[in-house]
């Protein structure tokens, strides 16, 4: 079977399928055809069971893994899709939290949406987090259940352009930023930068932002991609310590979600020293296998595989 061609299709308008999927988030304006039919024929069967608890424990987090971090001036761990553990200058952050157990529209404690693949990390055996990065409103990196979970008076949240009234009241502040502007959290600089994505939540909110973060503190600069398809947006913001960019949903939606080749050139581009993949193994939003994305990053990494980080779900990579 030949591999998923890196060259995007031509968008069309979408049909009644794409349209009803757009309530839970999956087809934005413009899916191509190939998209929404793949999306038709896959999420249908993802929504059997939706009605029946889950009866898988979460994991717990290793708190020597957590010390080992907190050593460190820049520390990361990968927990699942986009989410990831970051301590950076003293400062615990944690990017696109989702550790529910389906991901889509929730109705009580029913979510029709997307299972989890494996059990979910234990938000409650996480460190006290300073700062929540949110790239964008797709259900799947905006869990309004996982948010309400970790809701403290002592964390800062940052998202895209209206996105605010999506998250839950009970943190610090939520601060909106768009691209290119530049935040001083604490002795953190942030910079917003476009990435080649979408950021509406269903059909009908095309005026949400999108956003990949890029954070600098002390003498260290970590680049969080969120969602983003191939671009020549991240050259030469480096030399970047780490960063982090997402491999998976590539298939048939390419022009969403970058290939993992397409994924080692922006890293390359971008001048990051390491690379921590994430968006793969945990949803099955796309046709490629699950174990195909981190597969095609390795064999594209060639002898410089030893730079990319965080493979497996709890894994602490440090950098002093």
């Amino acid at each position: 079977m030949p591999a998923p061609s890196n060259e995007p299709r031509k968008p069309t308008k979408p049909g009644t399928a794409a349209r009803l999927l757009s309530l839970v988030g999956i087809t934005p304006p413009g899916y191509n055809r190939d998209a929404a039919k793949s999306a038709a024929r896959r999420y249908p069967k993802a929504l059997k069971g939706a009605l029946k608890p889950r009866s898988d424990e979460p994991i717990a987090i290793d708190p020597q893994a957590l010390e080992r971090m907190k050593q460190a001036n820049l520390a990361a761990m990968w927990l699942g899709h986009a989410s990831v553990l970051l301590h950076l200058d003293g400062r615990w952050i944690l990017t696109d939290p989702v550790f529910s157990h389906r991901v889509g529209i929730s109705a009580g404690p029913i979510t029709l949406g997307v299972p989890r693949l494996s059990p979910a990390i234990d938000p409650s055996t996480l460190p006290p987090i300073d700062l929540i990065l949110l790239s964008h409103a797709h259900f799947d990196h905006l869990d309004r259940p996982t948010l309400r979970a970790l809701r403290n008076k002592n964390t800062q949240v940052i998202t895209s352009l209206n996105t605010r009234s999506l998250i839950p009241r009970g943190f610090a502040s939520i601060r909106e930023t768009h691209w290119q502007n530049q935040l001083d959290l604490d002795g953190i600089n942030l910079l917003a930068i476009k990435p080649n994505h979408w950021g509406a939540r269903t059909m009908w909110d095309k005026h949400r932002g999108f956003n990949s973060y890029l954070l600098r503190a002390g003498d260290h600069t970590a680049l969080f991609a969120g969602d983003t398809a191939d671009s020549r947006g991240y050259a030469g913001l480096g030399p970047l310590d780490l960063s982090i960019f997402g491999i998976g949903a590539y298939d048939p939606w390419i022009h969403a979600h970058a290939s993992p080749e397409q994924v080692w050139q922006m890293h390359t581009e971008a001048g990051g020293a390491y690379l921590l993949p994430m968006h793969h193994s945990t949803f099955e939003l796309s046709d490629e296998p699950v174990d195909e994305p981190l597969r095609r990053l390795l064999d594209a990494a060639g002898d410089q595989a030893t730079r990319v980080i965080g493979r497996e779900l709890g894994a602490p990579w440090t950098k002093q």
